[in-house]
């Protein structure tokens, strides 16, 4: 009977479902967080009669034919790329990305990954790093006799002190973006990687060729609408019982089959 392997693939599509919805759940307050949505598509089909086959005599063919299908199978677990609500948090080092871009952050391994969390901090030697201890590209060290940082949308980073009243310039923010932003590999701690589906990264100053520009003392937001997951949380979990229950009849089916005397 292939209602229960039918059924089966059912219920692991929406047992997948419900972890994609809970990973959101999870990461509803990570910084720079964007939804991600399960897709699924159909599994092969058994052609008990093709469409178009002759049935007859005459020529007459059949108009739609058997086509039995054999269940559901992932497709992709798609990124939802939208823009955070931005936080007002008023660090000198916050700094919220409007717009598409991403900061480039060095690897201990030498490569390159790829943040939107721009909660940066100062590393003992005056290093801008980010919250793991990555220095982002390029690489940018504040004095220590610095008593304040500004940072304005074209990336500049200008530092004051005490002995001076003009601010000096310290380097300048660049912004990496991408042909296909869904094709990043995610790692973990905020962080995605280029592969052969993102295409290679576009570096350019924020504000030129379609990046996006920076504000100093903001943070921006995860994506998640809660609303939205808890919803979609509740149909995954009806669509779960609903395959569990065409087990349940399968099962009592087969039962009455092997009761027969």
């Amino acid at each position: 009977m292939r209602a229960l392997q039918i059924a089966a693939t059912g219920m692991s599509a929406q047992q997948m479902r419900v972890e994609v919805i809970s990973n959101n759940l999870a990461n509803m307050s990570t910084t720079g967080y964007n939804a991600r949505r399960a897709e699924f598509a159909d599994l092969h089909y058994q052609q008990m009669t093709r469409p178009g086959t002759v049935s007859a005599a005459d020529g007459s063919m059949v108009p739609t034919g058997i086509q039995l299908g054999l269940g559901v199978r992932p497709a992709a677990v798609t990124v939802m790329l939208a823009q955070g609500s931005l936080s007002n948090t008023g660090g000198d080092l916050d700094i919220a990305i409007e717009g598409l871009g991403y900061l480039e952050v060095a690897l201990p391994s030498g490569i390159s990954a790829y943040t939107r969390d721009g909660a940066l901090k100062r590393s003992a030697d005056g290093l801008i790093v980010t919250s793991e201890g990555y220095p982002v590209m390029p690489e940018i060290t504040i004095p220590p006799e610095a008593r304040a940082i500004s940072i304005n949308a074209d990336g500049e980073v200008h530092a004051y002190f005490s002995d001076q009243v003009q601010p000096q310039l310290l380097g300048q923010f660049t912004l990496a973006g991408f042909a296909n932003e869904k094709g990043l590999e995610a790692t973990g701690s905020n962080l995605f990687l280029e592969t052969a589906a993102s295409g290679p990264p576009a570096v350019g100053v924020p504000g030129q060729g379609g990046l996006g520009t920076l504000r100093q003392g903001f943070l921006e937001d995860s994506s998640v609408d809660p609303v939205r997951e808890i919803t979609e949380l509740i149909e995954a979990q009806r669509g779960y019982e609903l395959n569990a229950k065409v087990i349940t009849a399968a099962d009592q089916m087969l039962g009455a089959t092997t009761q027969i005397r």
